[in-house]
């Protein structure tokens, strides 16, 4: 299942480039919340004018998983890292600054289901604290 949310973030990153999720397997990795959050984050960039450039660091832990339901699910943890990864202005190729306050290492808390045999993220949610 890590496979699968490391598959997830490659992914992003290849939508986050170019502002749009056409063309990516996002839709192999990710569904329910987790697949709109990147939609509606790929829309947002389109709209501002920006892409992003490089890619986040992930160190992500399994912390639960339970077997036994219906739909099997799992809990992730992840101490995400976007230091390397700029949000550039599209047409001036400008390198936008993270704001002030901005946290560039924070925790990240993610939800798998196992949907026959493939395990799928179905949520992504950055949590407002360092780590």
């Amino acid at each position: 299942m890590l496979s699968v949310y490391g598959r997830y973030w490659q992914e992003q990153v290849k939508a986050y480039a170019k502002a749009d999720t056409k063309g990516t397997d996002l839709r192999k990795y990710a569904t329910k919340d987790a697949l709109g959050r990147s939609i509606g984050d790929a829309l947002s960039l389109k709209q501002a004018g920006n892409i992003m450039r490089g890619a986040p660091r992930s160190d992500a832990d399994v912390t639960s998983i339970n077997l036994d339901k219906k739909i099997p699910s799992a809990v992730i943890k992840d101490c995400l890292d976007v230091s390397g990864w700029e949000t550039v202005e599209s047409k001036s190729g400008k390198v936008l600054p993270f704001a002030d306050d901005a946290l560039t290492r924070y925790e990240t808390i993610a939800t798998a289901e196992k949907w026959g045999a493939q395990w799928l993220i179905t949520k992504v949610e950055p949590q407002e604290r360092g780590c």
